[in-house]
């Protein structure tokens, strides 16, 4: 199905997805996927039923269509000016129907979560004796290869072995919840990357990702160089926090103090970061958490610190992907201009929603953006 410029290709199945029947396209109302660094990849898919025929008399034709069933494999591809791009590679969770009120009004809707949703159906018991963390992260993604998940797990900042004779890791959830925990240590995300190819995800737990070129700029107040529909700012001063505490090293049995100073992001996006500016009304959290070893102390308290700088200054808006030239791509950077010294420069893309309406020829994106201060660090952003 194509609206300007756009091919949509919908694929449907219980364990090989195929594409979707003539039917279920020719009735393909509205899809929205959407994409963060915190969260689990969803979609949602709209199309519009009726009741005609042998069929009809006993229920909507679309409900007993097997492609439609709950747990199938989705796969949204959106060829945009030649180029595909896989947008979900999900499992349907949940059906819905809307009868309407009139005839032609009738609905179905089905929703559902990228493939990491089947790593967080079983808890398990299980010990990862002598594994470093991102090691055992690794183990646990390759148990999930049938959905095409392909590790790529960043090494960590510090390193704080587990020697089977002091202790042993052990986990006591699903493997998601693992591996979100470990991330959540370092100040790391994890989240699923659908593609490069259809039936294949990139699985990357690190940290946000805020280097690379940055994608071509969001411009507003430009006149015809603008590319936002709208775009609101927001900094929120009380969101840069400290640490300090007194944890016990249990290999030297001595007690060892835990301060932070700063936040190590790197590279920096904004000139004038807010916890540098707004020192000394920063917030300070006390450090309660057990942990083996003043390193790994030392690591969980900076990770904190650097999430609470992460989101001191949100951008949120809407664009045209067709006006805008391409799809913006979340988890990545991009810049802004028009917005005045300010708010003008580099952000990280913390989440994108894809709305596309196929009938209407309409794709839109709503976006958050963050950064952890004002003040742009680039003299100009690339247009």
């Amino acid at each position: 199905m194509s609206l300007l410029g756009t091919h949509l290709t919908l694929l449907l199945g219980p364990t090989v997805a195929v594409p979707a029947s003539p039917l279920l396209m020719e009735n393909l109302q509205s899809v929205e996927v959407t994409h963060g660094d915190e969260q689990r990849s969803a979609f949602q898919i709209v199309f519009r039923v009726g009741r005609s025929g042998f069929l009809g008399l006993l229920d909507y034709p679309q409900l007993l269509d097997p492609q439609l069933r709950a747990f199938n494999r989705v796969i949204v591809i959106a060829t945009f000016n030649v180029i595909p791009r896989v947008l979900i590679d999900g499992i349907i969770t949940n059906v819905q129907l809307n009868p309407g009120s009139g005839p032609g009004e009738a609905t179905i809707t089905i929703t559902g979560e990228d493939v990491s949703l089947m790593m967080d159906r079983t808890e398990v018991s299980m010990e990862h004796p002598a594994l470093p963390d991102p090691l055992i992260v690794t183990t646990l993604i390759l148990k999930y290869a049938q959905y095409g998940l392909i590790p790529l797990v960043i090494p960590t900042p510090y390193i704080d072995p587990a020697i089977p004779v002091e202790r042993i890791p052990v986990q006591q959830c699903t493997d998601l919840q693992y591996i979100e925990a470990l991330a959540r240590r370092y100040g790391y995300v994890f989240y699923i990357i659908p593609g490069p190819f259809p039936f294949t995800n990139t699985a990357y737990w690190g940290p946000p990702i805020r280097a690379g070129v940055p994608q071509s700029a969001l411009s507003l107040n430009m006149g015809a160089q603008t590319n936002v529909r709208s775009m609101d700012f927001q900094h929120d001063a009380l969101g840069p926090a400290f640490v300090q505490g007194l944890v016990l090293d249990h290999r030297t049995n001595t007690p060892v103090p835990v301060v932070t100073f700063a936040s190590l992001r790197l590279p920096p996006l904004a000139l004038l970061p807010t916890w540098v500016v707004n020192r000394l009304n920063a917030r300070t959290l006390r450090f309660r958490t057990a942990t083996p070893s003043g390193i790994s102390a030392f690591g969980q308290a900076q990770a904190m610190t650097d999430r609470s700088n992460d989101v001191v200054v949100t951008a949120t808006g809407e664009l045209d992907a067709d006006r805008y030239g391409s799809p913006l791509e979340p988890r990545a950077l991009v810049g802004v201009r028009g917005a005045g010294y300010s708010y003008d420069g580099l952000y990280y893309v913390k989440e994108v929603t894809h709305s596309i309406l196929p009938r209407e020829g309409q794709y839109t994106q709503r976006f958050t953006l963050n950064r952890e201060g004002l003040g742009s660090t680039v003299p100009v952003v690339i247009p």
